[in-house]
């Protein structure tokens, strides 16, 4: 599950977790005393793993309405490895402090990022996974993002930890083609936004669904070559027709993937990647 900023909040990462996904709490969605009551939440709604997003903003740059410094990164940290959290996930810029922190307590670090020198030095570093996005994703861009299959191909090449896939992946199809491509799991962001339990409202989950992804303006706004955020969903909105519970959403993927590969001639019980 992606940290979708201000949506990744408990009840919908505690759905995906139960749904059978790994849910993610982004953390700067709550003032420190509020994300302890968050997590003892998040264990009562959910008995199935979960995962805990700090997203690191660039020194100086105000979350909201304060200026977060490293140290404060570090108390979330701490709040959420005294819970029992053991899942991280870090994104937007260098969280070599934070992941020598997880790692140091036993836990397990995965890094988003969306250019390979920056995969390259987080698992120097010691990230335990990569999530690469390619220019498919919504969200924040990067100028010389590469599209989602160069960049887990070439990953493919140049890591030596699992990749996860991130970036325009919606329907079961897109599913399989990132674990051809050398993907150990897939990372979910536009497409769950539109599932009943997403914070998004439902005009907006209405609007989305209605979005042209063949036209010129989606094209401009999705692919810009600027460093700053994207204000449409990514190209997976074009699978999305209705709103739909999560549960059913992963089912309907999972039973898909299945399928294609029993057309595939693939007649094992289990498919590992």
């Amino acid at each position: 599950m992606a940290a979708f900023a201000g949506l990744g909040k408990t009840k919908f990462a505690a759905s995906f977790s139960n749904a059978g996904g790994l849910g993610i709490i982004t953390a700067l969605n709550y003032e420190i005393n509020s994300f302890k009551k968050e997590l003892d939440k998040m264990h009562e709604l959910t008995d199935k793993p979960f995962g805990v997003n700090l997203t690191v903003v660039p020194p100086g740059v105000q979350f909201g309405d304060a200026i977060i410094t490293n140290d404060d990164y570090l108390k979330y940290l701490e709040v959420a490895i005294d819970k029992g959290v053991n899942i991280f996930t870090t994104s937007a810029y260098q969280a070599t402090f934070l992941g020598e922190r997880i790692r140091e307590a036993g836990c397990y670090w995965f890094h988003k990022c969306a250019l390979m020198r920056h995969a390259i030095s987080a698992e120097k570093a010691g990230a335990n996974a990569i999530t690469l996005i390619g220019m498919e994703a919504a969200g924040f861009k990067n100028p010389y993002q590469h599209t989602t299959l160069v960049n887990l191909t070439m990953a493919k090449k140049l890591l030596t930890i699992p990749v996860i896939a991130a970036g325009g992946i919606g329907n079961a199809r897109g599913f399989l083609g990132v674990l051809a491509m050398g993907a150990e799991a897939v990372c979910l962001g536009t497409a769950i936004l539109t599932t009943i339990e997403s914070p998004l409202s439902v005009e907006m989950k209405e609007n989305w669904m209605n979005t042209d992804i063949f036209s010129e303006e989606y094209h401009r706004r999705l692919y810009h070559l600027t460093l700053g955020p994207t204000r449409v969903p990514s190209s997976a909105i074009g699978f999305q027709k209705e709103i739909v519970p999560l549960k059913a959403f992963i089912e309907k993927l999972m039973n898909e993937v299945e399928e294609i590969l029993k057309s595939w001639g693939f007649t094992k019980k289990e498919f590992i990647s």
